[in-house]
């Protein structure tokens, strides 16, 4: 199932930066300082995280779970993006929580959106 997927991935996301603080202030504040980092993290590892969600999507839209109006490459940024802004605002809330909790809600937003 896609959206089981996602959710995996998402969580797995979420979990890997939740279980460690310092690394997660690594990942989302001090190494987006290098643009020599950001531009090598892009090239590989990055493009092979953004490849399986945009697969996930894919395979989504090929099997009629997801709109085929939507290019999935974009909409991997997307929710990547979605994750991403999680990380960054449990770094900052003074709000103790545990981060991969959110991966659910995140993607069940990102399928469902705000449509009744």
């Amino acid at each position: 199932d896609p959206v089981d997927r996602l959710r995996c991935l998402a969580r797995l996301h979420l979990q890997r930066l939740g279980r460690d603080r310092d690394l997660a202030v690594v990942f989302q504040v001090e190494l987006r300082q290098s643009t020599k980092f950001m531009e090598q993290l892009s090239s590989s590892q990055f493009r092979t995280y953004l490849g399986q969600l945009r697969d996930a999507i894919a395979e989504g839209q090929a099997s009629g779970v997801f709109t085929t109006t939507v290019n999935p490459t974009l909409a991997a940024k997307a929710l990547f993006g979605a994750l991403d802004e999680m990380a960054t605002n449990w770094i900052l809330s003074r709000r103790r929580y545990d981060l991969a909790s959110e991966a659910d809600a995140v993607v069940n937003l990102f399928v469902n959106g705000l449509v009744t």
